[in-house]
């Protein structure tokens, strides 16, 4: 059996997608027992041709997208896909260190809490911009009054939960509002979320990052529609 699914959306990642799932084969995930879920959104580089001339290892299963739909449906169609008892979503993008899935796996194995997030320590090193930490902060403030809870990082995409417990969440959103969607999701299901402090680089615009600051106006957006729908 299965014990954790690591669910990768990947769209126009040809300068780090052998990379990220090479981490991911060499990282202490804290199982023996896991598989990579890559789905591809439809790129239109050459991510599919890097993706198909390499012989994976067998826990890498890949699924192809016939067009690009966002995040949101890729990580809806790895989740579909999962076998594992419990399920994470990795980025493509190298930002995330797939060795700390192993301290979030802990919380929600032992049943200390319904799902675990990583929680990112934006540094100077680390932080993209300064507008984009200042966004996170507003999106996670403005989460914790409207669910009256307290959430440090509600962007962050390392959350990991009982792959049940992620399905019954009926999830909608395309792109990448589907990550505030989980979190208001879980928030109004009363869900226990268990925070784990983990290392985050970010990467620059040249590089690829993709997220936009409108991006952060839908998942607000969203966020109120969960809490008063």
């Amino acid at each position: 059996m299965i014990e954790l699914s690591i669910l990768m959306p990947v769209y126009n990642e040809e300068a780090t997608i052998e990379r990220a799932i090479e981490r991911v084969l060499h990282a202490d995930v804290g199982t023996d027992s896991y598989e990579l879920v890559v789905v591809d959104d439809g790129s239109t580089d050459r991510t599919r041709d890097l993706l198909g001339d390499r012989e994976w290892p067998d826990q890498v299963r890949i699924t192809y997208g016939a067009e690009n739909r966002g995040k949101g449906q890729a990580i809806r169609t790895a989740l579909a896909d999962a076998q594992g008892t419990y399920v994470v979503i990795l980025d493509a993008d190298l930002e995330y260190d797939p060795n700390d899935l192993r301290e979030l796996l802990v919380p929600v194995r032992e049943r200390i809490a319904d799902a675990a997030f990583g929680t990112r320590a934006f540094r100077a090193h680390s932080a993209y911009s300064f507008w984009y930490v200042v966004g996170n902060r507003f999106l996670s403030l403005a989460t914790n009054v409207i669910f009256n809870t307290w959430i440090t990082d509600v962007y962050t995409c390392f959350k990991l939960m009982p792959t049940d417990l992620m399905r019954s969440l009926s999830l909608r959103e395309n792109g990448f509002t589907i990550e505030a969607e989980i979190t208001g999701r879980l928030l109004r299901e009363g869900a226990r979320i268990h925070e784990v402090p983990i290392t985050y680089v970010a990467r620059t615009r040249e590089e690829g990052k993709k997220i936009q600051p409108s991006d952060g106006i839908r998942g607000l957006m969203t966020l109120l529609r969960i809490r008063f729908s």
